[in-house]
């Protein structure tokens, strides 16, 4: 079978999951509060809605996603705390996160195995170049959802890095003003949610978490690690300094802001001395060849009609 073939089959199947997918997303007629309404009005109705969302294709996978996590679980808690420190980096806070992504990856490393596979043995036949194809189609399978994960995760990091240091400013702003830090806190969530929605959703986390009656030095340092970022780190940590030796959190905000100012204007003045270093590769592989050619290229004419005419 030629590849010509597998590709429109391949797309085909595509389309249809995609539109599969598509319809059970739309396929729904009532919204979450008129399902309440009829749970209230007959309390028999919750187990069958339960029963339904259970039966569908994302309760399934809820259901398969523990026994196929199992395989690839990992071995020692310290491998099971970096991972979930992983995911919470990329945004996924949910408990139930490493149980999915452990499941993702082992259905993409099947598929993987089944796609190489069978394209090898299409392509190629069973032997060395078939069995390749097999390994190099797992391979990819296995380590995409990590390379997947490596993204997400270093575009939220930075997304936080930039975001962070309008918060911060609005931050002492209410701080100063005569809020306390919880309601600071609370404030620049409301505020920043369009402009800035990842550090307010660690915001709107960390704020549930205090009313829900943990205590401030751990709720801040859960906030330091989930973000992964050093000046949210470092935050947290004059957070934590200041209330625990009763100083004033006003002006650890405004020191921190400060510094953290002053860090992004480094950052900007090495990039653009950086600059100069950067613009030598396109230089010398796209402009000085053509400066090249139109100065020396007529001159080359001239000598090679002299030496003709000699």
């Amino acid at each position: 079978m030629e590849l010509t073939y597998i590709v429109p089959i391949a797309v085909f199947l595509g389309i249809t999951l995609g539109m599969w997918a598509v319809l059970g997303m739309f396929g729904e007629k009532e919204n979450r509060a008129s399902e309440r309404l009829d749970e209230l009005k007959d309390p028999s109705r919750r187990a069958q809605n339960s029963g339904a969302k259970d039966a569908g294709v994302g309760g399934a996978l809820k259901k398969a996603a523990p026994a196929l996590s199992k395989v690839l679980k990992p071995k020692t808690e310290l491998e099971e705390n970096n991972l979930k420190v992983r995911l919470a980096n990329a945004g996924y806070n949910n408990p139930n996160a490493p149980t999915f992504f452990l499941a993702i990856k082992l259905g993409c490393l099947i598929a993987g195995i089944a796609f190489g596979g069978g394209f090898g043995a299409f392509k190629y036949g069973m032997n060395y170049h078939g069995l390749s194809s097999l390994v190099i189609g797992g391979g990819l399978g296995f380590y995409m959802p990590e390379i997947i994960i490596r993204i997400l995760r270093k575009q939220r990091m930075d997304r936080v890095f930039l975001s962070l240091p309008d918060a911060l400013d609005l931050l002492v702003v209410c701080v100063e003003a005569g809020l306390g830090l919880d309601a600071a806190m609370r404030r620049v969530a409301e505020e920043l949610a369009d402009s800035a929605p990842d550090v307010c959703q660690e915001l709107n986390l960390a704020n549930l978490q205090l009313q829900m009656g943990r205590p401030r030095r751990e709720v801040l340092h859960d906030l330091g690690v989930r973000t992964g970022v050093d000046d949210m780190k470092a935050l947290v940590a004059i957070l934590i300094q200041a209330d625990k030796f009763g100083s004033s959190i006003a002006q650890a905000l405004r020191v921190q802001s400060d510094s953290m100012r002053i860090k992004r204007s480094q950052m900007a003045e090495e990039k653009a001395a950086q600059t100069a270093v950067k613009m030598i590769f396109p230089l010398v592989l796209f402009i000085f060849p053509g400066i090249f050619v139109v100065l020396v290229g007529p001159a080359a004419i001239m000598m090679i009609r002299n030496l003709l005419t000699v």
